[in-house]
């Protein structure tokens, strides 16, 4: 037998503020948020979270990677809306769109692409794969 990914299940990002953190992604990104464990704050979207972990927790030496530090991520959201629905969403939002909508490849093909940023730098990239 060979191991066989299916999807993700959740990632982990560090940082600054996870209040700040948070309300970005459920107002901007349209999450749901979760608290879960000992008082944590996750954010749910699909079958998918992102567990938010404060810059200062200390999980223990196995429990985060090597270069752990807020504003080191970079995620690709995958959406149904039209590129010129989320340049508009963003913008109305007060969101800086720092590239796109650009053609990218993605994991099932070509998708358009627009990029911002999140409270803490990490790049965010808001795709869309064309209607069949």
């Amino acid at each position: 037998m060979s191991l066989r990914i299916e999807r993700f299940d959740h990632i982990v990002l560090n940082c600054r503020d996870v209040e700040a953190t948070a309300s970005w992604y459920e107002r901007v990104l349209g999450m749901q948020r979760e608290v879960f464990g000992q008082g944590r704050t996750a954010l749910k979207f699909g079958n998918q979270k992102i567990n938010l972990r404060p810059a200062d927790f200390d999980p223990g030496e196995w429990a985060t990677g090597v270069n752990d530090r807020p504003g080191s991520g970079d995620i690709c959201f995958i959406t149904r809306a039209e590129p010129d629905e989320v340049v508009a969403h963003f913008r109305k939002e007060g969101i800086e769109i720092v590239d796109g909508p650009a053609t990218r490849q993605g994991a099932l093909g070509p998708m358009t692409s627009v990029y911002c940023r999140d409270p803490d730098g990490n790049l965010i990239e808001v795709a869309s794969y064309p209607a069949k």
